[in-house]
């Protein structure tokens, strides 16, 4: 049977969408682009040496 006390303790209210979306774009993620970008680079490095 679920205690309704203890699962109000764990509780942790959500972010708001302005907060959420600060907190999403703030983090330094790498993306598909990126990775590529970077695949291209090091091929050109080893081509010119």
């Amino acid at each position: 049977m679920i205690n309704f006390e203890e699962e109000l303790k764990k509780f942790n209210p959500s972010l708001e969408v302005e907060d959420a979306e600060e907190a999403i774009y703030n983090q330094d993620l790498t993306d598909m682009a990126d990775l590529l970008v970077k695949m291209l680079k090091e091929s050109e490095e080893k081509k010119e040496q």
